[in-house]
């Protein structure tokens, strides 16, 4: 491939990690950029929730990150003391992993040194200029700058993008008007402060434990005018002494900074050349602790979109489909942190907001499943564009046990190589799709009724019949056009002998 049908991806986080492997699974030639001289060691997140889980396990590696930390099967939506009883989603992880960023990010970056990929520390990239055929990134690297052809840009360079910037998208939404402050520290008294909420005197400390030390998070009342303006322990101690009524001494700061609620959502995730995700596209309040969790989201939709795009052979709208499915799925996003961070905040007079909300949880069936998918994304369903009720359509396909040539397998293992899927499961002669959609005949002894799946390379379901709602050929074709182009649809159509 020569040096046009390069996809240059800048910021080696989740979501540019995970893209890059995805565009290099689905055989596009990547460049992995990254300003930093090296990875940071500063880390705002500690989890991965059941659809990453599902996800990652879809690409064979979700053990590794099963094997770093404890499972919690418990979560929150808003309210501490009425956990969200994970167990209840349909999912196989029913879950959350505790795991630090930088650790998936480390992860992440082994994995892709194993599909020949490597991360270039400290090349920025500083500008961009783009034609209807590719564009032009400036990159700059030991004080030197040059310009590389590349046939698409990937900004996920996180929330304050220069790609975005450059591109001139638009990153509109509210600006944050609540600010909060962390520190990892340890306690001079690990028993001054417990782990969780600690209601004090002026304000609510929230304790997190890590290995050696403890995060604390509070709300920041007074910010200064800079709000870059570094956090110092000083000023830390005294938010928490004044917060809580009394003093715990702290020591050895190892990070300290500032963040606030502003919500923003980038007007358009694909802008001709360009296209963004992860921190890039959205941000949000902290609640919920999602962030590197939708950035793997955003990457395992674009990355076979994209690399289809860029090799010629996706059908027409398909990476438009990437800001249709994702910028839906950000604005359902800013909308659950919204009411999350409204029903955790203090103010009095949405306590019997609080009350009720927790009465209807407890009460009402269905609910806490309801609320525990959609906080985790389990839930997450796109437009399939064909007709049909089933509950599979559109949402990730459940991880089926299947016999296969005599031996046992699953969907979640079929899917390993990242290429459509076409599963032909019953009696009825399904056509085989051809082209770039693996066909395999195999049983579900689970799902006796299970006639067939098409399944899209990030795992959704694209078509789905079964003997008591038989769907017919053409919807099949429909999809396979729509989401794999007009070949696949013709093969289809030959071999019903609709087509010479």
């Amino acid at each position: 491939m020569n040096g046009d049908g390069m996809i240059v991806v800048a910021g080696a986080g989740p979501a540019g990690l995970m893209l890059a492997a995805e565009l290099t699974l689905a055989g596009a030639e990547v460049m992995v950029l990254d300003g930093l001289p090296e990875r940071s060691p500063y880390c705002r997140g500690f989890n991965l929730n059941a659809r990453s889980l599902e996800l990652l396990d879809r690409r064979g590696i979700a053990g590794r990150f099963l094997a770093e930390g404890p499972v919690v099967p418990a979560g929150m939506f808003a309210d501490p003391a009425r956990p969200l009883d994970l167990t209840v989603m349909d999912t196989d992880h029913p879950y959350v992993l505790g795991i630090a960023q930088t650790r998936v990010e480390e992860l992440l970056e082994q994995w892709l040194a194993e599909l020949g990929v490597p991360v270039r520390w400290g090349h920025r990239v500083v500008g961009l200029e783009q034609d209807a055929g590719g564009v032009e990134v400036t990159v700059e690297s030991g004080g030197r700058r040059r310009r590389t052809r590349a046939a698409y840009l990937a900004g996920c360079d996180g929330s304050r993008s220069l790609v975005r910037k450059r591109a001139g998208i638009g990153f509109p939404g509210t600006p944050a008007t609540r600010y909060g402050v962390l520190a990892d520290v340890e306690l001079a008294d690990p028993a001054a402060l417990p782990f969780g909420m600690t209601n004090g005197e002026r304000g609510t400390v929230f304790v997190i434990p890590r290995p050696g030390y403890v995060r604390i998070v509070l709300d920041d009342p007074e910010p200064p005018a800079d709000r870059d303006e570094p956090v110092t322990l000083p000023r830390f101690q005294r938010l928490l002494d004044d917060q809580l009524g009394r003093r715990v001494e702290l020591r050895e700061p190892r990070w300290l900074t500032r963040f606030g609620d502003a919500a923003r959502l980038a007007d358009r995730y694909v802008a001709g050349r360009v296209v963004l995700a992860g921190d890039a596209a959205h941000i949000h309040p902290p609640t919920g602790a999602i962030g590197v969790n939708v950035a793997l989201a955003d990457a395992v939709n674009l990355g076979w979109k994209l690399a289809a795009t860029a090799l010629g052979h996706a059908p027409g709208g398909l990476l438009d489909s990437y800001h249709d499915e994702r910028h839906e799925a950000g604005e359902r996003l800013l909308s659950t942190i919204r009411a999350q961070s409204a029903l955790a905040g203090h103010d009095p007079a949405l306590a019997p907001v609080r009350a009720l909300f927790g009465e209807l949880v407890d009460r009402v069936p269905g609910a806490g499943k309801y609320l525990a998918e959609l906080a985790t994304g389990v839930s997450t369903r796109y437009d399939p564009k064909i007709p049909g009720d089933h509950p599979w359509l559109g949402r990730l396909a459940p991880n089926l046990e299947l016999t296969l040539d005599g031996r046992r397998t699953s969907v979640a293992e079929l899917l390993r190589p990242a290429r459509p899927l076409l599963l032909r499961l019953g009696d009825r002669p399904l056509p085989a799709a051809g082209g770039r959609v693996d066909t395999c005949d195999a049983r579900c002894p689970g799902r006796p009724g299970l006639e067939g799946l098409l399944i899209r390379p990030d795992g959704h379901t694209a078509w789905v019949s079964t003997t008591s709602d038989p769907q017919p050929d053409s919807t099949l074709a429909t999809a396979l056009a729509t989401w794999f182009g007009a070949a696949a649809e013709r093969q289809a159509a030959q071999r019903r002998g609709l087509v010479p």
